[in-house]
């Protein structure tokens, strides 16, 4: 399902309505609803308005191309940060030698290269938005982060909404990682769009950042966590991905690929862009007991995230715009896309992946396949090494919001966990 209204006039005939709807119907309606009845037992009356009005706007956003309206950051520019306690700065395309294996040959065919692209980084409370390099021997962590926004929105510019709030929070878990990288990577567009940046352009870029961190700034591999949110953590598992799979690669007289990270830190990630956790036909195994419980996420319609993942609502924008020429069968059947997937033909192992935190929400349309892909983790790598919180009620994404009754207790759990590392 392309953007529905990204066409003049039928855009501004439509947000025009949107917001009639929303602000002189459905606002006085849920102001009153939530009174008496929340959707959610632990969830205020505050939340419940803000999850509500979020689901509507995330609608109105896969509905019609929002970023000529937003005029958010992207990779072209690197615009000021002042006010915002971040600095940006220039990230070079990963070398040619470093794109190796398959992902040379999906590059080759999607007809995307590496390029320049920005990078914010973020400091500790009243450190210096980006450390001093070189950072070698000093032990410190650093976060490479990588934002959500269904690979076709938002940025990781200070500017952006939502995930500057999770960085800063993540920040302040521990004084053993004082800095965050954002990576400004390429966002998927497709018709009635251009068509550009599909796969694998994000985790080329995704690479340049690792690279970025650990023969400019000097960190050890060990020390880097790489984290992101919803499509950001399909993107972190991609990255990793590519780094377990490839390690020790080195071309003739040329520095190797770097080692995978320390750490993997997924918060409500997307792990599947295909349809297989809502066609039973498409299924791997027959559901187990756990399977059938977290397939109860289709119920789940008062998370932010509406009914794009299969059925009627799929395909959606999003996947469309970042498999591109591959089709969507790639998203089926391709471990770097949808690890989660439940496809006969994928096949997926995560033998030798860092010590992993995973986030997810008990009312969030994506916990089927999350629990999927903790399932897939844990058999691979040992429970020991796979950490799995689940906040009862929680959203899709809901660390990012202040007045989820969950986020403290989250933010807690994973301090607690990087402490441990």
């Amino acid at each position: 399902m392309a953007l529905k209204y990204a066409k003049q006039p039928w855009q501004t005939l439509y947000i025009t309505f949107e917001l009639f709807t929303v602000l002189f119907i459905l606002l006085p309606v849920w102001s009153i609803t939530y009174l008496f009845s929340r959707p959610r037992p632990t969830w205020s009356w505050t939340h419940a308005m803000i999850v509500a009005f979020q689901r509507r706007t995330t609608r109105l956003a896969f509905a019609v191309d929002v970023r000529p309206l937003m005029q958010w950051p992207d990779y072209r520019a690197i615009p000021p940060t002042t006010g915002y306690d971040a600095e940006g700065v220039w990230i070079n395309g990963a070398p040619p030698h470093l794109i190796v294996a398959e992902l040379a040959i999906f590059a080759s065919v999607a007809r995307v290269t590496p390029i320049r692209i920005p990078g914010y980084w973020y400091g500790r409370d009243s450190a210096a938005p980006k450390p001093t390099a070189p950072v070698s021997n000093s032990g410190q962590k650093v976060f490479l982060y990588l934002h959500g926004g269904a690979y076709f929105l938002l940025s990781a510019h200070p500017s952006a909404p939502f995930t500057p709030f999770i960085y800063r929070n993540l920040l302040q878990l521990t004084a053993d990682a004082p800095h965050l990288l954002a990576v400004e990577y390429r966002l998927s567009s497709t018709r009635p769009l251009p068509e550009q940046h599909p796969f694998p352009a994000a985790l080329l870029d995704a690479l340049a950042g690792y690279i970025h961190l650990v023969d400019v700034m000097g960190y050890d591999p060990s020390n880097i966590i790489v984290a992101g949110d919803s499509a950001g953590g399909n993107l972190a598992l991609a990255l990793t991905r590519y780094l377990v799979e490839n390690k020790g690669h080195a071309g003739t007289d040329t520095p190797p690929l770097p080692a995978p990270p320390g750490h993997l830190l997924l918060i409500s990630p997307r792990t599947d862009l295909s349809n297989s956790h809502g066609d039973t036909h498409l299924m791997f195994n027959p559901p187990s007991a756990n399977r059938e419980v977290a397939r109860s996420a289709y119920s789940n319609d008062m998370d932010i995230i509406g009914d794009d993942l299969g059925g009627e609502g799929y395909p959606s924008y999003g996947p469309l715009a970042y498999v591109g020429p591959f089709g969507l069968g790639m998203a089926l059947s391709n471990r770097y896309i949808s690890p989660a997937s439940l496809h006969r033909n994928l096949h997926v192992s995560f033998t030798g992946f860092p010590r992993t935190f995973i986030v997810s929400g008990g009312a969030e349309r994506y916990l089927d396949q999350i629990c999927t892909l903790r399932d897939r983790m844990m058999k691979d790598m040992g429970k020991g090494q796979v950490t799995y919180y689940e906040e009862t009620d929680g959203i899709h994404d809901f660390i990012g919001y202040p007045s989820h009754p969950g986020c403290r207790a989250a933010l807690d759990a994973i301090g607690d966990w990087l402490a441990r590392c």
